[in-house]
């Protein structure tokens, strides 16, 4: 009998398709997961899920090959699933568990055993979910303290993993080598959902990564051999130019940079990757379509229109921003000849005596002097009590590049109001597991209290 969940029958195909074939594979070869295993995991799975329809349950075990499992299981028991990353602390999964009324975590309590399925207390608080129930929440990477999740249906997680597939060229003939985590949009939307819906495994024709990643393989002393690697994406936070040309000189390989967001899935692909400028993503995907807000400014918020747009927040929505196929992201954008370029987010702008600073503005003129390899600029409150800021950099240099140089290099081409009162040189900016840097935690970092002096160089 035919589902008539969109995912679950293309789940379905796939492994009438290529049911003994290699699904999960180690970096030592191994095969840990054909097809015909992922089924019958999770038909074991499925068996132990007693839980009424639109129940949530958490899964909490990191890139495990039970996860494609886990997934399919829950879909076919009407289940909501919640991903959870396993740096969560104890206190930020407590708060995410009860925000969105799980039943259950699927998780390992010991290192090496198959995830089991721990009921909570909260296991009869099943939310409402009223005409569309979800089959997916994503908590978001916001900055405020309580959580919040978006709701996804199967149709969008299918409709946003063929969008992906169709416009990157990726098929059942490629592997996907799975270092972003599942728990992630990016590593749920580039990994899980393509092996399910289209058989795309998991070793290495395809590496979806993060910036934090391909800097590192830049400073590899020893320069492995790829000789499968055809296809290299980054997303989660820009690609600084200097990584990907020193990436394509090390390895002969370019990086296409990709845009998406937890909301609606993959927006922008950079298809070509001749063009450098700072924050280029390229051009809309296949099957969404992107309108400036005002076009008539030099840079501003987009609308986007897509079939993997969620259908809202959880618990408390926000039709303006979110819904109806249509999603508004705080990123700001700027209209490119062959694409879009991100230029920063609203969020971001720094309040200078009424004055309004892009920082990206600040950190594109920064990078274009000799030896800075990394930029962050951000906002610091002038003064106890003032809601004015002033602007900081943050930076990674050669050793040669001081503050004094940087500081002539921004007062010759810059507004005064736009040049940095504060440089701190670092050997390296923090990230956290995702790729991304918070401008929030960098201004709490080096707030005048932490910082003693406008100049000082801190260890990673």
């Amino acid at each position: 009998m035919k589902s008539t969940d969109p995912l679950l029958n293309a789940w379905q195909q796939t492994l009438r398709r290529a049911e003994d074939r290699p699904a999960i594979v180690s970096t030592r070869g191994e095969i840990l997961r054909k097809f015909a295993d992922v089924e019958e995991r999770a038909c074991a799975f499925e068996s132990n899920l007693m839980f009424s329809p639109g129940a949530v349950i958490a899964v909490q075990i990191g890139n495990h090959e039970d996860w494609p499992s886990i997934l399919i299981a829950c879909l076919r028991k009407g289940l909501v699933v919640l991903p959870l990353e396993q740096s969560m602390n104890d206190q930020q999964r407590d708060a995410a568990l009860e925000v969105c009324k799980a039943s259950a975590v699927v998780s390992a309590v010991l290192s090496g055993e198959p995830p089991g399925v721990f009921r909570l207390g909260t296991a009869d608080a099943t939310a409402h979910w009223g005409e569309h129930s979800p089959s997916l929440l994503k908590l978001t990477s916001g900055t405020t303290a309580a959580p919040r999740a978006i709701r996804f249906r199967s149709r969008q997680l299918l409709a946003d993993c063929n969008q992906i597939c169709d416009t990157m060229g990726i098929s059942d003939a490629d592997l996907n080598f799975g270092v972003i985590p599942i728990s992630h949009s990016y590593g749920f939307s580039n990994l899980l959902t393509p092996l399910i819906a289209r058989g795309v495994h998991s070793n290495a024709t395809v590496f979806p990564g993060m910036p934090v990643f391909y800097q590192a393989f830049c400073e590899m002393e020893y320069v492995p051999v790829l000789p499968k690697l055809r296809l290299c994406i980054s997303a989660g936070a820009p690609l600084p130019r200097a990584v990907s040309k020193k990436f394509r000189e090390k390895f002969n390989l370019t990086i296409h940079s990709f845009y998406g967001a937890s909301e609606c899935g993959g927006i922008c692909y950079a298809r070509e990757t001749t063009n450098e400028e700072e924050g280029f993503v390229g051009q809309p995907m296949k099957g969404i379509s992107i309108e400036l807000l005002n076009p008539n400014a030099g840079a501003g918020q987009i609308q986007v229109r897509s079939p993997a747009v969620a259908d809202g927040y959880f618990p408390e929505p926000n039709e303006e921003k979110l819904g109806n196929g249509i999603f508004v992201p705080d990123d700001l954008l700027a209209r490119h000849d062959s694409g879009f370029r991100i230029v920063g987010r609203i969020s971001d702008v720094i309040n200078v005596a009424g004055k309004k600073v892009n920082p990206a503005e600040v950190e594109a003129h920064l990078l274009r002097f000799g030896g800075v390899r990394q930029a962050v600029v951000f906002g610091l409150t002038a003064g106890a009590g003032l809601r004015n800021e002033e602007v900081a950099a943050c930076v990674v240099v050669s050793p040669q590049v001081s503050e004094n140089d940087l500081l002539r290099f921004c007062r010759a081409a810059l507004s005064a109001w736009q040049v940095p009162k504060r440089v701190f040189v670092v050997d390296a900016i923090p990230m956290n597991e995702r790729g991304k840097i918070s401008r929030r935690d960098l201004a709490r970092r080096f707030s005048p209290a932490a910082a003693s002096s406008p100049l000082r160089r801190l260890g990673s």
